[in-house]
């Protein structure tokens, strides 16, 4: 179920019914976009158990976008955990806010395309459409709903708000972190993520193979909400400070290397023997 409130634009997606809520996320849109944009993944993630709200684009309106965060965040009857979703500036904007500890209540960040610099990605001067398309997403479905009504175009090229970078200090962060980030982001290079990530006190960092910049909603958005579904579940086992494990890769051991093995462990034996 999708709600529009019609004085506040703040889009919902809500669990299906009969389902009890599992947590709740508000997701803070990038440069020049809007809640709506991110409706697929706040669908796909409401299909699993929680309840999503998009606000507003900080860019624009900061003291409005904080002001419906806290309106989503605080209420008496929000289901825990709570977590901030950001992507590219909104980023930046909810690791500054949980940075001032000022979201009470506030469980965990997942940061995408956390932009690096304040540099804008073209340089001062811009560049076309079409290449900020290409920035933004190789998806060919997101490509064709950015390129529809409600996108600012050309704000990806602005600069972050003056000062967004330094209060975005995930150093003073003290809840858990996923950052998840493009190998390919032009924006935000990877290795310069890896840098402010490892800053923090507990973060994991995921990158996706050949993503662009616009992480939530790029080709790899179905692996994306997986690994952010499979971080939420984590978080509410949490014990302490660490985030259990649910999900662990074994190590498999082929029956040839296993028959090695298992020889040399008999010839050390042997040789022990020997030497008592």
């Amino acid at each position: 179920m999708t709600l529009l409130d019609r004085h506040v634009p703040v889009v919902t997606w809500t669990e299906p019914e009969g389902i009890a809520t599992r947590g709740t996320l508000v997701v803070i849109p990038g440069r020049g976009e809007q809640g709506v944009h991110y409706e697929r993944f706040g669908r796909r993630v409401a299909a699993d158990g929680y309840r999503v709200h998009a606000v507003a684009d900080p860019t624009v309106d900061a003291a409005l976008t904080a002001a419906q965060i806290s309106a989503q965040l605080t209420g008496s009857g929000t289901a825990s955990p709570r977590i901030l979703v950001g992507s590219d500036a909104g980023a930046l904007f909810a690791a500054g806010l949980a940075a001032a500890g000022e979201v009470p209540g506030l469980d965990a960040l997942v940061l995408a395309g956390l932009p690096t610099a304040a540099a804008s990605p073209g340089g001062s001067g811009g560049g076309s459409w079409a290449e900020e398309l290409d920035i933004r997403t190789a998806c060919p479905t997101y490509r064709g709903r950015l390129s529809g009504p409600g996108l600012r175009r050309g704000a990806l090229y602005e600069p972050v708000p003056a000062g967004w970078t330094e209060r975005a200090d995930l150093g003073a962060v003290t809840q858990p972190i996923l950052g998840i980030h493009g190998t390919d982001d032009p924006v935000s290079p990877l290795a310069a993520a890896r840098v402010r990530y490892a800053a923090a006190p507990s973060a994991e960092l995921i990158s996706i193979a050949g993503g662009r910049h616009d992480a939530l909603n790029d080709v790899t958005h179905r692996t994306v909400a997986a690994t952010i579904v499979l971080f939420l579940e984590r978080l509410r086992l949490r014990l302490g400070a660490e985030l259990p494990r649910i999900a662990i890769r074994e190590t498999l051991v082929p029956a040839a290397d296993r028959e090695a093995d298992g020889e040399a462990d008999r010839e050390d034996a042997q040789l022990l023997g020997r030497r008592r």
